[in-house]
């Protein structure tokens, strides 16, 4: 019974972390792909769009 309680923590582990890149997997692309890429350009414009005008104003 010792190889028993020896395995047993590795399997579930391993359960969990299949579990969880399935998760990652299934979550990337979709419908909200767009979405989400459209609210990262965003953010991404914005800072670059503040930081040119840090620079702009000599701050």
């Amino acid at each position: 019974m010792d190889y028993v309680s020896a395995l047993v923590p590795p399997v579930v582990m391993a359960v969990f972390f299949t579990g969880l890149i399935v998760t990652i997997v299934k979550s990337q692309g979709g419908a909200n792909k767009a979405k989400e890429d459209a609210m990262v350009d965003a953010a991404l414009a914005r800072a670059e769009h503040t930081r040119q005008a840090t620079r702009d104003t000599g701050a």
